[in-house]
């Protein structure tokens, strides 16, 4: 057992004028099994980089413990190379036989460890990375969201295989992983670290009572500060009245005054004006213990959404389907049936590689919806019946596109400018993001960005490819809430089990 001691850390980009972290303190145990969570932009990602001494900053990081970092950097020209010679490059010290012990708790073949790294599916190049990275001792882990991408099967097997082990930072908005996995957290909120024991559930129970605690008291304080300024400006004027009287006084409406009263009207006055002093003073002080109360608080705003209704019943409507791309030997599927009809939200749910995406590509295809260049065709077997004069409003899981000014895409896309913003806004967008260029944007507000998009579209039927890559666990929580209440209909590949749970009507198992 050690432990990591981070004291005053102040760190920004060059060039940037936001601070990521700003006289940061914290204590943290390499024994821990430790869950980082934050909104998307607050610094996890920053944070890791800083531990392994990537970035220079102020304030300082003490640890007696070696760091090492997944997912390992895979440039294109190795991605032909094998797992076995990637190994080598990863972490140089360990030995074949260490990974395979690691492979056989991940239930991976080690027949993997022998292919070209490009042709492994996600769950595979998830699954040997973790496995490299785990083969040696005495090292403290730092995981950053290794499920992205991953199909249901694939999540359980890393979700069971990390709970086994210990000595690491998990990075994830996926809530189920952080439960099963974590036994404590460390929170990045909006001006404070916190660390607490415990998994996500238990950390977001605890928060909900403090933040009702936290609005309780500032209501409280509100109407003590309305007090203290309504007695504090009765004092004044009062003292001033009474100021004012000292002199200039009316011989024959004042006749029972005389020289000496001054004295007494004086004395009267001062203590009048030390009330007013211990008035603002008292005030003061409550505004600023107000302040404090709600500086953490996640203000979750309500989002819209204005789903058309369509004339038809159902939209989608798929008998024996089969797919395959042109000039593939094989189909990815066949004899699939399912149909998305009107109000429903239907999520289509199989290993990586089976074709889900694949589903959806082949529906737009259908609707001559615009597509990359670089997308093979896709030949359709059976019956793929889709709805004509639909509107579709489609979020794709890729984001390398977005590149350049925000408000390029937003002319580009057709977008209504400040409603688009407003939705950002809503999405826990800070101001100053919007003048970056959006290869400066964290994998998560790239993603948003491709969300607010689509929610500001009405549209018969949104299509969405796994949305919630990258996003964090707030904005889940807070698309789901949309989701019950306007009832979109929805055609989505995502993995995340709680949100599946939380909004699915139907969920279509896919079998390769």
């Amino acid at each position: 057992m050690a432990l990591i001691q981070v004291a005053d850390l102040t760190f920004s980009y060059e060039g940037s004028a936001d601070e990521v972290f700003l006289n940061a303190s914290f204590r943290i145990d390499t024994d821990w099994k430790l869950g980082l969570i934050g909104r998307n932009g607050k610094g996890k990602t920053t944070l890791l980089n800083l531990l392994m001494g990537k970035y220079e900053y102020s304030g300082s990081i003490t640890a007696n413990a070696r760091f090492d970092y997944f997912p390992y950097f895979v440039a294109n020209a190795d991605r032909a190379k094998t797992g076995a010679e990637l190994m080598e490059c990863w972490k140089p010290q360990v030995e074949l036989w260490q990974v395979l012990i690691q492979m056989d708790q991940l239930q991976m073949d080690p027949e993997c460890l022998y292919r070209p790294f490009m042709t492994l599916s996600y769950g595979e190049r998830t699954r040997v990375m973790l496995a490299v990275l785990f083969a040696s001792e005495n090292e403290f882990l730092l995981i950053d969201e290794p499920t992205n991408h991953l199909d249901g099967q694939a999540r359980d097997i890393v979700k069971n295989y990390l709970s086994s082990k210990k000595g690491f930072i998990l990075v994830s908005h996926d809530r189920d992983l952080l439960d099963g996995v974590c036994d404590h957290v460390l929170v990045l909120n909006r001006e404070t670290i916190e660390v607490q024991a415990g998994n996500f559930s238990s950390w977001w129970e605890n928060k909900e009572k403090m933040d009702a605690f936290r609005k309780s008291e500032n209501e409280k304080h509100r109407k003590e500060i309305g007090k203290l300024r309504t007695a504090a400006d009765r004092s004044s004027r009062w003292a001033d009245k009474s100021e004012g009287t000292k002199i200039g006084y009316d011989p024959v409406k004042d006749h029972d005054r005389n020289i000496s009263s001054r004295s007494y009207i004086g004395g009267k006055t001062k203590k009048m004006q030390a009330r007013v002093k211990s008035y603002k003073t008292r005030i003061d002080r409550e505004i600023e213990e107000k302040e404090g109360l709600l500086g953490d608080i996640e203000r979750v705003a309500d989002l819209k959404i204005q789903p058309l209704l369509f004339r038809k019943e159902v939209l989608i409507d798929a008998c024996d389907l089969s797919l395959r791309y042109a000039g593939a030997e094989s189909d990815l599927f066949d004899g699939l049936r399912f149909q998305a009809r009107r109000g429903e939200r239907v999520i289509l749910s199989g290993e990586n590689g089976c074709g889900k995406s694949s589903i959806l590509k082949a529906i737009l295809q259908m609707m001559d919806y615009p597509h990359s260049e670089n997308e093979a065709e896709i030949l359709i077997s059976g019956r793929l019946d889709v709805a004509s004069g639909m509107i579709v409003s489609y979020v794709s899981q890729d984001t390398s596109f977005l590149a350049g000014p925000l408000r390029e895409f937003i002319k580009n896309r057709g977008l209504n400018e400040s409603l688009f913003l407003a939705v950002l806004r809503q999405l826990d967008f800070g101001r100053e993001q919007f003048v970056k260029n959006m290869e400066e944007y964290s994998e998560g507000q790239k993603k948003k960005v491709l969300l607010a998009a689509s929610l500001i579209t009405p549209a018969h039927l949104y299509i969405w490819d796994e949305p919630l890559n990258y996003i964090d666990v707030f904005s889940r929580m807070q698309i789901e809430k949309l989701i019950q209440q306007y009832e979109p209909t929805m055609l989505m590949v995502e993995h995340d089990i709680r949100f599946q749970e939380s909004v699915a009507t139907d969920i279509i198992r896919i079998y390769a």
